[in-house]
């Protein structure tokens, strides 16, 4: 079904593709939050009735987004729809009500800039001297973790994959390389070969869904059986505005949550001068599904979370 958007508010998805183009190492909840918040404050509506469906129009332009499709920005879209909804009753006066909820969305704009700075903090204690860790593709949240820690002084060891079909790994272990943070990069293949020489997996996440299972870069769920297999501990470090009310229950699940995008996946050199080449079928998802038995532990700013502490926590913010 074709999604019907209001032109008045275009002018969002300009708005936005200059705020994560300007600062691309920013979590696209923190623009998302900004935009939605000038929203309320340019708003002409009269009425907190008019206004949220201002915010309804204006989401819809984010979520459309044809440069980026992220799950993170649909579940922060719909957490700040929720979090007006919510405070909107305190307050009967609408002029006073719409001020409130101007202040209320540059805390949660502040909140969630120091997200990282948070889970850094609480997952501190995991990263002990002499450890070996396993990372998959580029989290930005991860990348911030393993940098404080090496900040303080820790010293330890980082395995990338390499995270095909993007090879986003390479940018990983560049940027620990530059931190000079001991750092080895690996085929995805190889992963089975070297687990036994790691002390625990730890990947971001595009998406935290309600059962505490993830949805992220495509390679995770294998790399997850693997550490299970050889009882590693497997770790997501993500922030809370990632959680999403989504109960997949198999990898076909997932489609439903984000349109694939096209993705750089080339045919190996050695086979491009095959005949009949572009006969092939080829498919080469991005994202994949990682059920919560597979994962240890979740590193969020509300906390350290088992899986099954993910559906409470879904409530609080939701309701």
């Amino acid at each position: 079904m074709t999604t019907i958007l209001n032109k008045d508010f275009a002018w969002v998805v300009d708005r936005f593709e200059v705020m994560i183009k300007k600062e691309s190492e920013v979590s696209v909840a923190i623009p998302a939050i900004k935009i939605l918040t000038e929203v309320i404050r340019t708003s002409h509506a009269t009425t907190i009735m008019g206004l949220q469906k201002d915010l309804e129009d204006a989401t819809k332009q984010l979520k459309n987004c044809p440069f980026n499709q992220s799950i993170s920005l649909s579940s922060v879209c719909d957490l700040f729809i929720r979090f007006v909804t919510r405070t909107s009753l305190d307050f009967p006066n609408f002029d006073q009500c719409k001020v409130n909820l101007i202040e209320r969305g540059e805390q949660l704009s502040t909140k969630s800039s120091m997200s990282r700075t948070k889970i850094s903090q609480l997952a501190d204690k995991f990263i002990r001297d002499g450890v070996t860790i396993l990372v998959h593709g580029y989290s930005r949240v991860v990348l911030a973790l393993l940098l404080n820690a090496a900040f303080q002084g820790k010293r330890f060891s980082v395995i990338v994959t390499e995270s095909r079909p993007d090879s986003s790994g390479y940018k990983t272990a560049i940027k620990l390389q530059a931190a000079k943070i001991p750092v080895k990069l690996i085929m995805d293949g190889g992963v089975s070969r070297i687990i036994d020489k790691v002390d625990y997996v730890l990947c971001g996440a595009e998406a935290i869904v309600e059962n505490g299972g993830i949805v992220n870069k495509i390679g995770t769920y294998q790399i997850s059986i693997v550490a299970k297999a050889f009882k590693k501990p497997f770790y997501v470090a993500a922030e809370s505005f990632k959680f999403t009310r989504s109960y997949p229950l198999n990898q076909s699940d997932i489609e439903s949550l984000k349109k694939e995008s096209p993705n750089d996946f080339k045919v190996c050199q050695s086979c491009s001068n095959c005949e009949k080449l572009d006969l092939l079928t080829i498919d080469s998802p991005t994202l994949d599904y990682t059920p919560p038995s597979y994962i240890t532990l979740l590193f969020t700013e509300l906390g350290v979370l088992t899986p099954s502490a993910v559906s409470d926590e879904l409530i609080k913010l939701y309701y």
